[in-house]
């Protein structure tokens, strides 16, 4: 269940990037748009998916699954692996560390 987790995360960090790449100037952050009954994955070959989900096997969706630690961040690298911090990524002012020059 830890990588259906990481594989919603994944998506959703993967929209972001592809999103905020096209963009000439920095952008204010825009939040996340999980849907409930959703499953999100990052395959083995680095697509991305996503299932509607029902209740059949509920219990075993939980099994193993880990709660994702405030303050994380998910990115894409430019080898295209997906990578997660758990630190700062926000400067003083609240824009974002990381972004374009």
């Amino acid at each position: 269940m830890t990588i259906t987790i990481l594989r919603i995360l994944t998506t959703v960090a993967v929209v972001c990037a592809s999103t905020a790449a096209v963009r000439a100037e920095p952008a204010a952050p825009t939040p996340w748009e999980l849907k409930p009954d959703m499953g999100y994955g990052y395959g083995k070959d680095g697509k991305t998916f996503a299932y509607k989900m029902g209740t059949r096997n509920a219990d075993k969706l939980f099994k193993g699954a880990k709660k994702v630690p405030k303050g994380t961040l998910f990115f894409i690298g430019a080898n295209g692996q997906l990578y997660m911090r758990t630190g700062a990524y926000l400067e003083g002012d609240g824009s974002f560390m990381f972004g374009a020059d």
